[in-house]
């Protein structure tokens, strides 16, 4: 994976006050840049983006922070450290850093755990039982234009050559509407299509707020849920922030806020 310079401006950002230690990366104007802080925002580039340490990656950050150390003493010596709007920002990324820090420890210590995940998971896929259908429909624009239809077709029309007349994008699909839920339509059409058999074409026009439509039904089955392994790590993600924000209410309420 090749790791993306916004990913690795925020690494260099979280660490760039990590603390001098003896021996020193590099200097720039006679200030060191400790190595201290390459090996921290290397392990922190490691950890976000699944990049291996390597001595290719090493070299990359090592550069960047000197540049960024020959940059940000060219800033200082402009003055830009003392502007109002720099100092605010500066305050906004202080709190960001250390909060987050702050739910990283909380998260530690009251971890999303895998029985809840499987919970959770559990009561999404009891919410989605509702059946798919798979149908075709004719859109037109009166109820004796869908008559006609309904009358070829129990001529021997077929439906899919008829369906070129509807007034919306399935025409040109044979009216085919593809595998969805009742509740994907409006309420006079899906109850129409969950009324009929499989192969089934409506034997009067059905109104809605589009028109009037023919349907027909190819078929229905279960409602089709992603699996527990393909969820779980939205699930958990969701878990976790979940967490987060109840603990955050939990704060609010106890602070005296006037």
């Amino acid at each position: 994976m090749i790791l993306k310079p916004a990913r690795l401006l925020i690494a260099l950002t979280a660490i760039a006050a990590a603390p001098v230690m003896a021996q020193t990366l590099a200097t720039v104007n006679g200030k060191a840049i400790p190595q201290a802080r390459l090996d921290a925002a290397v392990k922190q580039v490691v950890a976000q983006s699944r990049q291996p340490d390597s001595p290719q990656l090493r070299e990359m950050i090592k550069k960047d922070l000197i540049a960024r150390e020959v940059l940000i003493q060219e800033a200082d010596k402009q003055g830009f450290g003392t502007k109002p709007e720099v100092k605010a920002a500066l305050d906004n990324a202080r709190q960001s850093i250390i909060i987050n820090a702050m739910w990283q420890e909380y998260l530690k210590k009251n971890p999303v755990k895998e029985a809840d995940v499987k919970a959770e998971y559990e009561k999404f896929k009891a919410s989605r039982n509702e059946k798919e259908y798979h149908a075709r429909h004719i859109l037109v624009g009166t109820e004796k234009e869908a008559t006609d239809i309904i009358a070829k077709l129990k001529a021997g029309g077929k439906f899919e050559e008829l369906a070129k007349v509807s007034k919306d994008g399935s025409a040109n699909n044979g009216g085919d509407l593809g595998w969805a839920t009742p509740s994907t339509y409006v309420q006079p059409f899906s109850e129409a299509m969950v009324a009929l058999k499989d192969g089934q074409v409506t034997d009067k026009p059905v109104q809605s707020q589009f028109g009037f439509h023919v349907i027909k039904l190819e078929g229905s089955r279960a409602g089709k849920v992603p699996s527990y392994e393909e969820l779980k790590e939205r699930v958990e993600e969701a878990l976790t922030q979940r967490k987060i924000a109840t603990y955050r209410e939990e704060l609010m309420k106890k602070a005296k806020i006037q």
